[in-house]
C-alpha cells in the first residue's frame, strides 16, 4: 500500500512538474511572437501627427517588413481606452503628463518611448495685434481638457492677466484653480480643436499648436509662443509591457532617425515646432 501510494505521488508531481514546463514554454512562446510580431496598429488624435507618421515614419516601418494599420480617432479622449483594450499598440497623440493622469484616471499601464516634433500652445488674435490690449473684461478662450487648460492659464499666467493657486493638481485642473492678477479676464472654455474657428468672438485664444499647422498658418505668428516643458511635450505612447518589444524599438528608432529629422526640417509648416532632444545626435 504505502509503495503504491509512493508511486501515485511521484506521478503526481511528475505531471505537475510537465504542466509546469508546458504553460512556460507557452508563455514564453507568446512573449516571443508579440515581441517579433510585425503587423501593429497605431493610433492617432486630430492634428498634424498622423501626416507626419504617413508620410515619414510609415516608409521606414515598411522598408523593415512591418505592416502598419492606421487608425484616427475623432476625439483625443477616445485613443487612450483603444491602447487599454488593446485595438491599438502605439499612439502618438499626448504629452507625458496627460498619458500619466489618464493612466490614473482609466487604469492604463501606458509609457512614452520617445519625443516627437510637437507644436507648442500660442496666443493668437483676430481682433488685435498686440497683447498690449488687454484690460478687465477681455475674453480669453482656453482649451477644456485639464491638461491643456493647465497649461493654457500657466501662459496667461508668465504675462501676469491670472494667478494659478498653489498645490493645483494637474490631473484635476479645472478654471477654479484660477483666480484674477492685474487683471479680471474673462474665460471661455471651448474645446481645443474649436479655439482658432471662435477667435472673432474673443479678443484672444490660445490654441494648440497642432491646430494652427493643421490650419496651414504659422506658429511663429502667435502673438506670445508657450516655452513648454518637458512633461508638456508630446511622446509616442506604448503599454508597458510592450516596452521592450522589437517593433517598439524600431518605432522609437524611426522617430528618432536622421531620415525623419530631414523630413521635419524640411518643410516650412513645421517651423516653430519643439524638436527632440534625440536628433542632436544625428
Amino acid at each position: 500500500m504505502k509503495k503504491a501510494m509512493s508511486l501515485f505521488l511521484i506521478g503526481f508531481v511528475l505531471v505537475l512538474t510537465a504542466c509546469g514546463a508546458n504553460n512556460a514554454a507557452d508563455n514564453s512562446k507568446a512573449g516571443a511572437a508579440e515581441d517579433e510580431k510585425k503587423e501593429i496598429v497605431v493610433g492617432f488624435g486630430v492634428g498634424t501627427y498622423e501626416e507626419q507618421f504617413r508620410q515619414a515614419i510609415l516608409p521606414i516601418l515598411e522598408k523593415q517588413g512591418y505592416k502598419v494599420d492606421i487608425k484616427t480617432f475623432s476625439q483625443n479622449m477616445q485613443v487612450n481606452p483603444a491602447m487599454k483594450e488593446g485595438t491599438i499598440d502605439a499612439s502618438i497623440f499626448q504629452s507625458t503628463a496627460y498619458m500619466e493622469a489618464i493612466n490614473g484616471e482609466i487604469g492604463a499601464d501606458m509609457v512614452g518611448i520617445a519625443y516627437v516634433p510637437g507644436a507648442p500652445q500660442g496666443i493668437y488674435s483676430v481682433k488685435h495685434t498686440t497683447l498690449d490690449d488687454v484690460k478687465d473684461g477681455t475674453t480669453v478662450a482656453v482649451p477644456n481638457d485639464p491638461v491643456n487648460q493647465e497649461r493654457a492659464l500657466r501662459i496667461l499666467e508668465e504675462l501676469g492677466w491670472v494667478k494659478i493657486k498653489e498645490g493645483s493638481n494637474l490631473a484635476d485642473f479645472n478654471i477654479n484653480n484660477m483666480e484674477p492678477d492685474k487683471y479680471k479676464i474673462d474665460i471661455k472654455i471651448l474645446d481645443p480643436a474649436q479655439i482658432m474657428v471662435s477667435l472673432q468672438d474673443v479678443d484672444y485664444g490660445v490654441i494648440n499648436g497642432n491646430y494652427i499647422a493643421s490650419a496651414g498658418k504659422k506658429i511663429t505668428d502667435a502673438l506670445k509662443i508657450e516655452n513648454t516643458p518637458m512633461q508638456h511635450r508630446i511622446i509616442v505612447s506604448v503599454n508597458r509591457k510592450d516596452e521592450n518589444t522589437q517593433w517598439a524599438k524600431d518605432l522609437k528608432a524611426a522617430y528618432e532617425s536622421k531620415e525623419f529629422e530631414e523630413y521635419i526640417t524640411g518643410l516650412e509648416k513645421y517651423d516653430g515646432f519643439i524638436l527632440p532632444e534625440a536628433w542632436k545626435n544625428n
